[in-house]
């Protein structure tokens, strides 16, 4: 279907926080149950992935009048993002190759999106800090029950202590505040940002995407996030569990 079109440029990458945007249609296509694909030259909508849910929003004429296309969900297959929704006027003008329109992301969503993500990296940092050394695994950064995983366990009899510490932590950074860099480095220098290596899935011949919160470790993320750790807001964490070697941190953000 879309494969055959060139990998979508993420402008998100180059501005996380670009709520509008110019865009060039490269195709339409129609999905079975009725849903209809936009695939753009560039986007700043942010495909679910990496424990992040997709952006929503709009694809309108850059002319002003005209197709208002509203979009529900936004995947990315092959390097090709679609976007995925349906046409405001469903007997009204539609999108067509090679007309620019303009990208509106919703605003609201996108920021709680990103203050989840943020927090749940900062957790990865504050269990360091407490001498939690386990490797992160999967994220959850849903509004509907965020949560972080890593291998190994800690003690039973230290759970709540260790949840209470951890809150208390996070809090902490947040009340300080700390720029968030995030930005594509070359792989050598993206590993020394990451504490002097990087994951085994990361290819020596990339050039992968880091996220740094203020002086502590970074990691590879294709996300978006807050531009300061104070943004993130209060964070909660709402339980520790362990099951089958693996810790799993559940929390929250402020509303």
């Amino acid at each position: 279907m879309a494969a055959a079109a060139g990998p979508t440029r993420l402008a998100y990458f180059d501005d996380m926080w670009a709520l509008r945007a110019p865009a060039t249609v490269l195709s339409l296509h129609q999905e079975e149950g009725g849903r209809r694909a936009v695939v753009l030259d560039a986007t700043i909508f942010h495909p679910q992935g990496g424990g992040q849910p997709a952006d929503t929003g709009f694809i309108v004429s850059a002319a002003g009048a005209g197709a208002r296309f509203l979009v529900e969900d936004v995947r990315v297959k092959d390097g090709v993002v679609l976007h995925y929704g349906r046409f405001e006027d469903a007997a009204g003008p539609e999108l067509s190759q090679g007309q620019s329109v303009r990208l509106e992301i919703d605003a609201e969503r996108r920021k709680l999106n990103s203050r989840l993500h943020s927090a749940g990296h900062l957790l990865d940092s504050c269990m360091t800090n407490l001498g939690l050394h386990l490797e992160p695994g999967k994220g959850y950064h849903f509004p509907d029950g965020p949560s972080v995983e890593y291998k190994g366990v800690v003690p039973a009899d230290q759970l709540q202590d260790k949840k209470i510490q951890l809150e208390k932590e996070a809090n902490e950074l947040i009340s300080k505040g700390s720029k968030v860099l995030v930005s594509v480095f070359p792989y050598e220098e993206a590993a020394k940002l990451c504490g002097g290596a990087l994951p085994s899935y990361i290819s020596q011949d990339s050039t992968p995407r880091i996220v740094k919160f203020g002086n502590c470790p970074g990691c590879p993320c294709g996300g978006t996030h807050v531009a300061d750790i104070a943004d993130i807001g209060n964070v909660k964490v709402t339980n520790i569990r362990v099951k089958k070697g693996v810790t799993k941190v559940s929390y929250s953000v402020s509303p």
